[in-house]
């Protein structure tokens, strides 16, 4: 599936930003099968999970974004969102969607969220 993400941009410390991601050649039929993440990687470290939906709507977060950041998802949209706010200088990075359905993973382009201090 193609993702198209976007809304990153430069925001201050305690501010907020929303991120979203589309699949806009997807049908809904399929996009309402894939579980819908959100990911970030800073330079040199690996990919980390930042917040998940699954296809039931079930929800979960990483430590360090629980409480700030609220993932959604409109499937008539066929739409992804991260809510993030009181942003921190550490959420300062690159983000990318991420669709999975079984064995089958599918990523957005990153955009880049920087956080000034």
């Amino acid at each position: 599936v193609q993702l198209q993400a976007s809304g990153g941009g430069l925001v201050q410390a305690g501010g907020s930003l929303r991120l979203s991601c589309v699949a806009p050649r997807t049908i809904f039929s399929e996009f309402i099968s894939y579980d819908m993440s959100w990911y970030r990687q800073a330079p040199g470290n690996e990919r980390e999970l930042a917040a998940t939906i699954t296809t039931a709507g079930t929800t979960q977060y990483s430590d360090s974004v629980k409480g700030r950041f609220t993932i959604s998802r409109n499937n008539s949209r066929k739409t992804v969102s991260l809510q993030m706010n009181s942003l921190k200088p550490d959420d300062a990075t690159v983000y990318y969607c991420n669709a999975k359905r079984g064995l089958e993973t599918s990523w957005g382009q990153g955009t880049l969220v920087t956080v000034s201090s």
